[in-house]
């Protein structure tokens, strides 16, 4: 359940339009987070990396529980992909900054992912609340 709430936080952020077009007044929220997106956005890129891999690695799962690992795996990469595009300054200031050839191949996938970011933000929002609904219906 943690997945879907903390999905839902960073689709929010990813695509702050669709907070905005419902509380107007959200926009100063939004600048006191803003300093801290980087931090985030890092944060939730690992946390999704690690979901990934632990998706993965219980793999035999998808026999007996298959909505439930494509849950988990859908909603671990979208919680990569977002936490890339969130904390992409951190992760070249962090990561990619002694190798010009992973800066670049980093930055080439922000350029192709940033066009997409609010689609990919209401898909985080989505699978989020999915991830919630999928959490009461199948752990009673």
């Amino acid at each position: 359940m943690i997945y879907g709430i903390t999905l839902i936080i960073l689709g929010l952020l990813a695509a702050p339009s669709l907070l905005l077009s419902k509380k107007p007044n959200a926009q100063e929220l939004l600048d006191k987070i803003a300093p801290y997106q980087g931090w985030i956005g890092l944060l939730f890129c690992f946390w999704g990396i690690w979901g990934v891999i632990q998706a993965v690695l219980n793999i035999s799962i998808l026999g007996s529980w298959p909505i439930w690992w494509i849950t988990w795996i859908a909603s671990a990469a979208i919680q990569a992909v977002l936490g890339f595009i969130l904390g992409y300054g951190m992760i070249n200031k962090l990561l990619l900054s002694k190798n010009e050839e992973a800066k670049e191949k980093g930055a080439n996938l922000l350029r192709k992912l940033a066009p997409i970011q609010g689609k990919l933000g209401l898909i985080g929002v989505c699978i989020g609340v999915w991830v919630i609904l999928a959490s009461i219906l199948f752990y009673k």
